[in-house]
């Protein structure tokens, strides 16, 4: 049987452990967070836009049938869409007009769950968290946005 000496000698070992291992976890470079949020909220919309500017036909079918954007004509929403899906998610990689680039797919993630799934707001939670970040807090230092800052003073 432990005295409360000891006891509470176990318990401070025990905190002090968790502590550390949560200042070792916090250490991690939040760089290399952002660029990963950057690589992963971009692929999301980028492999969508080429399986879309595989065939325009088909996607501009796809548009009318079943996505049913209101106030757009499929002819025009789906060449949009397809050319946001494939620019935004660049800028977003390299880091290079990341809130506006973050700002476009955001709007693009609102359409999609009001409009065409909302049942898959999960996903879209998951892709809107990513692109408020983004466009909240900037890409981080490991980008061209920090770079072009950091160059103009």
């Amino acid at each position: 049987m432990m005295n409360d000496a000891a006891m509470a000698s176990r318990r401070s070992g025990i905190t002090g452990a968790i502590g550390r291992l949560y200042a070792g976890l916090e250490a991690f470079p939040l760089s290399v967070i952002e660029v990963l949020m950057r690589i992963g909220g971009g692929a999301v919309f980028f492999k969508s836009g080429l399986t879309k500017i595989a065939n325009m036909e088909i996607t501009v079918d796809l548009f009318r049938e079943e996505y049913k954007v209101p106030l757009l004509a499929p002819e025009i929403a789906a060449p949009l869409a397809t050319a946001a899906e494939l620019t935004a998610p660049v800028l977003l990689v390299l880091g290079l007009l990341t809130r506006p680039a973050a700002a476009a797919l955001l709007g693009m993630t609102a359409v999609i769950q009001l409009f065409v799934y909302p049942a898959n707001w999960s996903e879209h939670l998951l892709w809107a968290s990513i692109l408020i970040y983004l466009v909240t807090r900037g890409p981080g230092t490991l980008s061209v946005d920090h770079l072009a800052r950091k160059s103009l003073g």
